[in-house]
């Protein structure tokens, strides 16, 4: 009897010792790299199809895109208006493969009426701007690119304040753009939506005087998620830190019917990245540190996991899984993980918000700029050295 509790008694220590065991870090692996896409003062952002790999920004005054293949061999350039002066910001590509980009566009005295642009244009063969341009850029242009003919059809709304469009979404059921809208105080948030022949309903403005929206996600009932920053009072809900990141819910008809802040004391937070699965990513900038905050939310806005890390600031996340930041400091769950400065890393998460895989970009990237889902490589993450972009993968 003596023998058996003893037995026991030793089993039981040495389930305990197994238990409290530190768990396993999780090794560091390194990006492939896929292809260096250009310079940073021309791009402003990426998209991935099947086949190819779409880069778009402005040169010399006019947007353009153009494609590359996976071994980085161009495919097609075009001029998305090769008349009149204009910036493209950011851009979404629909169930159909139609290549959507947003931005703003300076307007002639007779404003256009959507038309398409058949000929592929090189964007070095740049035209002098007429004298009737209105170089504010004030107006909203959106482009849709057929995927086989690349065929350009412009779509452009007209705005009595200057708006930066800093988020696009768009399915089977029409498009929404976000932004920041001027206002005579300051500056106030902008949603807007259409149907994919470009006719827009009225726009939505969210706040008036320090207000600014930097992502949007349609869901499948015709709501709207759209995230950012405010510093003044918003449906009711006061200010807490230096400025509040925040999450708000837009009913199918267009209007307010919540909205969340996320605060810090003496911080300024902001939201700049919301996946459809509201997995978001964000900054929390103090007094006496910088770090990316990535939370996953119910449909409620409620938190269900979050972390923070030290970091350069943005982190920008896709589906449930996956945050893509600039680390300055160790990450207790990862393995020899110290970087002396700035280094892009991607984390994988599971459903419960457990980190379970992790992959850094090359020592001589310093900037994280977005995560980009591609059908044939799957993850693909897009950073910055200090003077070109490049885009690496998980494979």
């Amino acid at each position: 009897m003596k023998r058996l509790i003893l037995l026991i008694f030793s089993a039981s220590l040495l389930f305990t010792s197994i238990s409290t065991a530190a768990p396993t870090l999780i090794p560091v692996k390194e990006l492939k790299l896929v292809a260096t896409v250009g310079n940073t003062d021309e791009i402003n952002g990426v998209l991935a199809t099947g086949t190819s790999i779409i880069v778009y920004g402005t040169k010399r005054e006019k947007s353009y895109a153009r494609a590359i293949n996976f071994l980085g061999e161009e495919q097609w350039t075009i001029d998305l208006d090769p008349q009149l002066q204009s910036i493209a910001t950011t851009a979404s590509l629909d169930s159909a493969g139609n290549i959507w980009i947003a931005g703003s566009i300076s307007q002639s005295i007779q404003t256009p009426t959507p038309t398409p642009n058949t000929t592929p244009l090189n964007p070095d063969k740049v035209s002098p701007a007429s004298d009737d341009l209105d170089t504010s850029l004030r107006n909203i242009a959106l482009w849709r690119i057929e995927p086989n003919s690349h065929v350009v059809t412009t779509y452009v709304l007209n705005s009595e304040e200057p708006v930066l469009i800093t988020s696009l979404a768009v399915d089977k059921s029409g498009v929404t753009l976000a932004g920041i809208a001027s206002t005579e105080k300051g500056n106030a948030g902008f949603v807007v939506s259409g149907n994919l022949s470009g006719e827009f309903e009225k726009p939505l403005m969210i706040g008036n005087t320090s207000t600014t929206l930097d992502s949007v996600v349609r869901h499948s009932d015709g709501s709207l998620t759209v995230v950012g920053s405010s510093s003044e009072v918003l449906n009711g809900k006061k200010l807490v830190g230096i400025s509040d990141g925040i999450i708000v819910k837009i009913s199918k008809a267009g209007k307010v019917v919540s909205l969340v802040r996320s605060s810090a004391v003496k911080a300024s937070r902001n939201w700049n990245s919301a996946s459809s699965s509201l997995l978001l990513g964000g900054e929390i900038i103090s007094p006496d540190k910088i770090e990316s905050a990535v939370t996953k939310f119910s449909s409620s806005f409620a938190p269900q996991w979050n972390y923070r890390f030290a970091s350069t600031g943005q982190a920008f996340t896709s589906g449930s899984s996956f945050a893509f930041f600039a680390s300055t400091g160790q990450i207790p769950q990862l393995a020899k993980w110290k970087p002396k400065s700035a280094r892009p890393i991607v984390l994988t998460f599971d459903s419960k918000g457990v980190i379970t895989a992790a992959s850094s970009a090359p020592s001589d990237q310093r900037e994280a700029l977005g995560l980009v889902i591609s059908k044939t490589l799957g993850v693909l993450c897009v950073s910055a050295s200090s003077e070109t972009i490049s885009i690496f993968s998980l494979k």
